[in-house]
């Protein structure tokens, strides 16, 4: 019975979304692409 990753997720990188400021933790699926990250999501994207 695995319930997901349970580690420390402050120990993971953190950067503001360039839309609206807010803390975007990292995710698996952006490992690749951290760096070009941007937006915290794509209503945020689209808005800005």
């Amino acid at each position: 019975m695995n319930a997901g990753w349970k580690g420390n997720k402050q120990a993971l990188p953190s950067k503001p979304c360039r839309g609206c400021g807010r803390t975007m933790s990292w995710r698996r699926k952006w490992a690749r692409c951290w760096e070009q990250v941007q937006f915290c999501s794509e209503r945020c994207r689209r808005q800005h």
